[in-house]
């Protein structure tokens, strides 16, 4: 099994930057392709990213599209996520998951989720 676990959340205003990381506390991500996910506050989660293991396929929610890169790095084994020109409705809970067996913009079809890390924006 692997574990990922999600960090570089936190607050910054609109307009603004994150990059947020997904490496393994348990395991090795090898031969995962991974997927970022977010769900706000009464709202169900929803994709957002997703890269395939070799990193030669990338997939993002249209509402990202152009704003939000997703990639990786192969010495470290960890998937990167930056965001740009970050909107009021972008807060959320930002999830890490590893492991596609089907869709990748699906939530079941990933196995292993991390905990999650906060992002809020402000206006």
């Amino acid at each position: 099994q692997v574990q990922p676990v999600e960090s570089g959340g936190g607050l910054v205003q609109a307009g603004g930057s994150l990059r947020l990381s997904c490496a393994a506390s348990k395991g090795t991500f090898s031969g995962y392709a991974r997927g970022w996910f977010r769900q706000a506050p009464g709202k169900e989660r929803e994709f957002v990213a997703a890269i395939s293991w070799s990193g030669g396929m990338t997939y993002y929610a249209d509402s990202v599209q152009g704003r939000f890169t997703i990639s990786r790095d192969y010495a470290t084994n960890t998937v990167y996520r930056h965001m740009n020109s970050l909107k009021p409705e972008a807060t959320a809970v930002y999830y890490c998951a590893a492991d596609v067996r089907g869709s990748p913009y699906s939530a079941a079809s990933y196995d292993f989720w991390g905990q999650g890390t906060q992002v809020t924006v402000s206006s």
